[in-house]
This record gives C-alpha cells, structure tokens and sequence, in this order.
C-alpha cells in the first residue's frame, strides 16, 4: 500500500502543478499574437472547395524544376491501364 500512497501523493502535488502548467501554457499558444489567421484559414477549410472538387496539383519532378528534361523512360502501354482494366487483365489470364 506505500506504493499507492506514493504515487497518491505525487498525483495530488507535483502532478497536479504541472498538468496546470500544461494548460496555461495551451491556453497562451492558442491566444497567441498573430494565430487568428493562422485558425481562421483552419476554421474555413472545410468550406473551401463547396462547389467542385480542389483543382489536381501540379506535379514538379525536381528535373523539370530546375528547367532541365526529365530522365523517366516514356510511359509503357501497361503503364497506362486503369485499375480495373488492369485487374480485369490478370483475372483473364
């Protein structure tokens, strides 16, 4: 039972110091200067692309980047199948 009344005593003092200190210190990151747009931007995500879906990104491979030709092999004819055709390929076979 020492081993509880240890641990109960340490949970009651220095435990309990820093789990307020914890929270002090949440509650000043989020009220911080300059988080507004920051949480503002973050609020509104969900409302950003409401009526069509997000615009596909480019892909920058690092050679066409830096302005130089890209060094990949052209595409095979396999490459270019979509999933279910590809599936429906090795089902056949």
């Amino acid at each position: 039972m020492e081993t509880y009344t240890a641990l109960r005593s340490f949970a009651d003092s220095w435990f309990l110091l820093f789990m307020f200190l914890f929270f002090i210190g949440v509650v000043l990151f989020v009220f911080r200067r300059g988080s507004r747009k920051v949480q503002d931007d973050t609020a509104n995500m969900i409302f950003r692309n409401e009526d069509r879906p997000a615009p596909e990104p480019e892909k920058k491979h690092g050679s066409q980047a830096a302005g130089g030709t890209e060094d990949r092999p052209e595409a095979s004819a396999d490459d270019s199948k979509t999933g279910t055709d590809a599936r429906k390929e090795s089902e056949t076979r």
